[in-house]
C-alpha cells in the first residue's frame, strides 16, 4: 500500500479521476433514492453529480495532455490514508439528514485531498488544477447552498420536512411509544403482584428484570417479524424492532429497579412515583409526536396504568 507522497503525479491525477467518477455515482445514487420522497433535493444531488462529472473532464483532459490515454489502474484502497466514503447509500432507511450530512463530509474531504496533493506537485499545470479544485470542493457548501436555493423554494422544503417527520414517526417514534407503552404499563400487573404478595424487594427485583427482558424481546421480534416496511414505508424491520424492544425493557425497568432498595415500602413508594413519571411522560409524547391533546392522552394512559397497577396490587395481595 502507497502513502499519498509516494504517487506520481500520473497516479495523482488517475486517483483523482476516480474519485470524482465514484463521488458522481454517489450523488446520482442519492438522487435516485431520494427521488420519490424529497424531489427537490434529488434535484439539487443531480445537480451536484453533474458538477463531479465536470471536475472527472477537466482531470482528464489534463491527463491525456500529460501522459497519454492510458490511466494506471489505481484505487483509493491502495493509498494509505486516502479518503474512503461509508456506504451510507447502501441503507435501507436512508434519511435526509444522513445524506446532506455525507455530502458535507465527502466535500470537506475531497478538498483535503486536492490541496495535500496539490502541495507535493511539481508539475504548474497539474498544481493549478488540484488547487483550483480544492477551492472548488471548499466552496461547494455555498454552491450547495446557492442549489437548494434554486431547487428547495419555501413549499419545496416544507413539504420535505413533512415528510422527514412522517418517516420519524413511521420508523421510530410509533415502535418506541409502542413499547414503552407495553413495557410500562404491562409489566405494573406482574411486579406489584409478586411485590405484595412476597413483600420482599428482592424477589421484586428478579420478577422485574424478568418481566421487562422477557417483554423486551417479546414485543422487538413482533416488530420486526410483523413488516418488512417494503409497502407500508415504515422503515427496516430491525430498527423498528430495535426500538420497540429497548423502549419495552426500559419501560420495565424504570419501576424494577427501585426494588434495589432493601425497604420494601420504600421501594414500593419510589416505584410508585416512577410509575406516574412514566405515564405522563408517555401522555407527553402522544400529545408532541402523535397530535393526540394532551388531557386526552394524559387521562387515557393514567387511567389505564392505573387500573393494571390496582390489579397487580389485587392480585398480590389476596
Amino acid at each position: 500500500m502507497k502513502r499519498l507522497e509516494d504517487l506520481t503525479e500520473a497516479e495523482i491525477l488517475a486517483l483523482a479521476i476516480a474519485s470524482e467518477e465514484e463521488d458522481s455515482r454517489i450523488y446520482g445514487h442519492f438522487a435516485l433514492r431520494l427521488r420519490g420522497s424529497y424531489p427537490a433535493s434529488a434535484a439539487v444531488f443531480d445537480a451536484m453529480a453533474t458538477e463531479e462529472q465536470e471536475h472527472r473532464d477537466r482531470l482528464l483532459t489534463l491527463y491525456e495532455a500529460k501522459f497519454g490515454s492510458e490511466l494506471p489502474y489505481i484505487t483509493r484502497e491502495d493509498v494509505r490514508g486516502f479518503l474512503r466514503r461509508r456506504p451510507v447509500w447502501l441503507m435501507d432507511d436512508l434519511r435526509i439528514e444522513t445524506v446532506r450530512a455525507q455530502a458535507e463530509l465527502m466535500e470537506r474531504q475531497a478538498a483535503n485531498f486536492y490541496t495535500a496533493a496539490a502541495a507535493r506537485s511539481r508539475d504548474t499545470e497539474v498544481r493549478r488544477l488540484l488547487g483550483d479544485l480544492a477551492a472548488t470542493e471548499r466552496h461547494h457548501e455555498e454552491r450547495a447552498g446557492e442549489l437548494e436555493t434554486a431547487y428547495l423554494t419555501e413549499s419545496a422544503r416544507s413539504a420535505e420536512d413533512t415528510e422527514s417527520r412522517r418517516l420519524l414517526l413511521l420508523q421510530i417514534v410509533q415502535p418506541g411509544l409502542a413499547g414503552l407503552i407495553d413495557g410500562s404499563i404491562s409489566t405494573l400487573a406482574p411486579i406489584f403482584a409478586a411485590a405484595f404478595a412476597t413483600q420482599d424487594s428482592g424477589d421484586a427485583l428478579l420478577v422485574g428484570l424478568a418481566a421487562s427482558v422477557g417483554a423486551g424481546i417479546s414485543m422487538g421480534l413482533t416488530e420486526a417479524l410483523s413488516d418488512d416496511g417494503a409497502i407500508t414505508g415504515r422503515g427496516h424491520p430491525w430498527v423498528r424492532g430495535t426500538a420497540c424492544g429497548l423502549m419495552t425493557a426500559l419501560g420495565g425497568l424504570g419501576h424494577t429497579l427501585p426494588y434495589l432498595i432493601p425497604d420494601f415500602w420504600l421501594a414500593t413508594a419510589v416505584a410508585g412515583i416512577i410509575v406516574l413519571i412514566e405515564l405522563f411522560a408517555i401522555a407527553w409524547i402522544r400529545w408532541r409526536y402523535m397530535e393526540t391533546p394532551f388531557a386526552s392522552a394524559t387521562v387515557q394512559v393514567v387511567l389505564g396504568g392505573v387500573l393494571v397497577l390496582l390489579a397487580g396490587i389485587f392480585i398480590g395481595s389476596a
